[in-house]
């Protein structure tokens, strides 16, 4: 194949990128380093941040506050960057249209990175006031805005050069990223506290895992960049496979598929963030158990769901991806039902808290391990790189973005058997979602 085409969006920089690496045949197996390296940074900064919201901002920027309600406001924050990351999206698509996808990568991944790291440096409310507030709150927009930026297709890239009966393997190895991303900052939280008195880990011990963070971006920005300068990258833009449309007009083409398709993963998602950042909250503020070594119980259930989520690859390809999608919402919903009848998170039941934890995060995984290929194949190639970015942001929203927020709200008012009724909702929504469409070639 000549070196001599280049996609219309590209810049200079990034035809010379691609004419170093004419010659290089990127494997199935290279595509997905980079993308499990991509992943595994986007869900540090994220999960650094949440696990922050529970332990952290509470008494460093809402000292005023009781801790419960300093909580809430917290997790209250958590939620602007789902907010922000569709509005990202779109500007980024645009950024992506107009000067290329190395451009906007090289943007996206900085502001991700810096706004994660800007945070380290605030000063607490003592001393900066309600502007402390308020400039963490501008950084968890950029954190939102960046993600919708960090959407580089590298997880289509890597399906569509999958083998046809492996499609499920390798769907699945982009959600290692997030047990990857989580292990990381659970355990860099747990080392602080094990290691700092609790004046010296609020004064300058938690600032330590959002340095990190700018450092992990610059890292797997270079894993991304040297995948998107690829021939094969450059030959599914040409096919329209990868190419990005302006938001508006994937909307009026795909809009209901966007919306149905946010659904079919909201199981997965709504979990997610209820074995999480949810149950954090719930030890700090409920229980005499140690936050430390409650961190290194969802360590070993972040093991676990990187566990899960390789079987459902081999699963995925043994039975289907939309059957396994179907079998693992029937499993939540179990889990949700299990969970309103009888709340394994209660009091200091440590043993029931331990079972909530492993056996929530091995359903993750296994749900989670398919989300990637539950969208992408209900667009055309016109609209399949801006129809799954907006789905997934939809997705994210909907499912994940208020789960912390809402789950403690609504158990600290009338129990965690209230945290089953919300999971339920997500796992009736998948399977309904799944049942009205089922023309989702992604998932047969």
């Amino acid at each position: 194949m000549s070196a001599d085409y280049a996609v219309p969006s590209s810049t200079p920089l990034e035809r010379d990128a691609h004419a170093t690496l004419t010659d290089h045949t990127v494997a199935p197996g290279e595509i997905a380093i980079g993308v499990v390296i991509g992943r595994a940074a986007e869900y540090f900064d994220f999960f650094v941040y949440g696990i922050a919201s529970v332990i952290i901002f509470p008494k460093v920027f809402f000292p005023f506050a009781a801790p419960l309600a300093g909580t809430i406001y917290s997790f209250a924050l958590f939620a602007l960057a789902f907010v922000a990351r569709p509005i990202g999206s779109a500007i980024f698509l645009e950024v992506d249209r107009r000067h290329g996808r190395g451009v906007k990568l090289t943007i996206a991944l900085f502001l991700l990175g810096g706004s994660t790291a800007a945070i380290a440096f605030l000063p607490n409310y003592a001393t900066l006031g309600a502007t402390a507030i308020w400039l963490l709150a501008a950084f968890r927009c950029g954190q939102g805005l960046a993600l919708g930026g960090a959407w580089d297709g590298l997880a289509s890239l890597l399906a569509l050069n999958a083998p046809e009966n492996k499609r499920g393997w390798y769907a699945m190895m982009p959600q290692l990223g997030a047990p990857i991303g989580f292990m990381l900052a659970s355990a860099l939280f747990a080392f602080f506290l094990a290691n700092l008195s609790e004046a010296d880990f609020l004064d300058f011990g938690w600032r330590y895992p959002f340095f990190v963070a700018f450092a992990v971006n610059v890292v797997a920005l270079f894993a991304r960049l040297r995948l998107v300068a690829t021939e094969e990258f450059v030959r599914l833009i040409e096919k329209g496979e990868l190419e990005p449309t302006p938001a508006l007009e994937a909307l009026r083409a795909h809009g209901r598929d966007i919306v149905i398709g946010a659904f079919v993963p909201l199981a997965s998602f709504a979990l997610f963030h209820l074995v999480t950042v949810f149950p954090i909250s719930w030890i700090n503020l409920f229980t005499t158990r140690s936050v430390g070594e409650f961190l290194m119980v969802q360590f070993a259930g972040a093991t676990v769901c990187a566990g899960a989520v390789v079987i459902s690859g081999i699963v995925a390809d043994q039975i289907g991806r939309r059957t396994l999608v179907a079998v693992s919402a029937g499993l939540i919903l179990l889990f949700a039902l299990a969970s309103i009848v009888a709340p394994l998170l209660v009091g200091d039941s440590e043993v029931g808290q331990t079972i909530y934890v492993l056996v929530g995060f091995g359903l993750l995984g296994l749900s989670y391990g398919q989300t990637s290929g539950a969208v992408a194949s209900q667009f055309g190639s016109r609209y399949r790189y801006t129809g799954s970015a907006l789905t997934a942001d939809l997705a994210w929203l909907i499912g994940a973005g208020f789960a912390p927020l809402v789950a403690l709200s609504l158990s600290s008012d009338f129990g965690l058997a209230w945290v089953g009724v919300y999971l339920l909702s997500g796992a009736v929504a998948t399977l309904v979602a799944l049942g009205y469409n089922r023309r989702t070639s992604a998932l047969a």
